[in-house]
């Protein structure tokens, strides 16, 4: 996307937070007012500050949410890790009105832009599904005809993150698929047992291989690892397979 800022000329920024909404029990979205924001790409994140009253200070990388139509606010969605240094206070405690220092848009590897004819699979573990999200937004605003699928793996339905909004777009969006794994407890319902993501799941749900899909997998390190090597086992082409791991918070 022009405009979108390039690495080496990033500087910190104070924002400022507009609204806040949770999206599960422990993640919350923050909706940020950013003065002169450059546009980001879909899977693009930016860097966080947080800086106590006796001068010490954390930083951490969240993904962008939203998609980024030219104006309008920035997103992030927040995963709460109980021991994190800086996800509680933006989960607990930050509101509307407060200032965070940030920086970005950073990252030009794992990104989808729409002139890309092929179709897309998305892989998300968790809260890896923000900057898929993202993607999934942008593809919605522009109403662009490149087929979605999203494999969606979660512990339980209440921790899956834009559960609504899914289901409006699979509905609205045509082209868009969203398969759900539940790893402890399914839906009632729910045609199969709580599993992990496995040959199976990315052999039914995904593309095939033959489709030289774009992938992007996102999640912890140990599932895109997993992710990753199984699609790589079933022939999809390593260099086509680009994947983002989380860390602490």
């Amino acid at each position: 996307m022009a405009g979108t800022a390039l690495p080496g000329r990033l500087i910190w920024q104070a924002a400022t937070v507009s609204a806040v909404r949770a999206e599960t029990p422990s993640a919350r979205t923050i909706v940020l007012d950013i003065p002169d924001w450059p546009g980001h790409l879909p899977g693009q994140h930016l860097d966080l500050r947080l800086t106590a009253e006796d001068g010490y200070s954390a930083q951490r990388s969240y993904s962008i949410a939203s998609d980024w139509p030219g104006a309008g606010p920035v997103e992030i969605t927040v995963q709460r890790l109980e021991d994190g240094e800086v996800s509680p206070y933006l989960t607990d405690v930050v509101e509307p009105g407060d200032r965070i220092e940030l920086r970005g848009p950073i990252g030009g590897w794992f990104v989808w832009r729409s002139a890309q004819p092929a179709p897309v699979l998305l892989v998300a573990g968790g809260s890896g599904v923000v900057p898929l999200m993202s993607m999934i937004r942008e593809r919605g605003r522009l109403r662009a005809r490149q087929p979605f699928r999203l494999i969606y793996s979660v512990r339980t339905p209440e921790d899956a993150s834009f559960a609504g909004e899914l289901r409006r777009r699979v509905r609205d969006d045509p082209g868009l698929d969203v398969h759900f794994v539940y790893t402890r407890k399914t839906p009632d319902g729910w045609p199969a047992p709580p599993k992990r993501i496995d040959v199976a799941t990315l052999n039914s749900h995904g593309w095939p291989p033959d489709f030289a899909p774009d992938v992007f997998v996102c999640g912890p390190t140990s599932f895109v690892e997993t992710a990753a090597d199984i699609l790589v086992a079933l022939g999809h082409d390593p260099s086509k397979v680009r994947t983002e791991r989380f860390g602490g918070g």
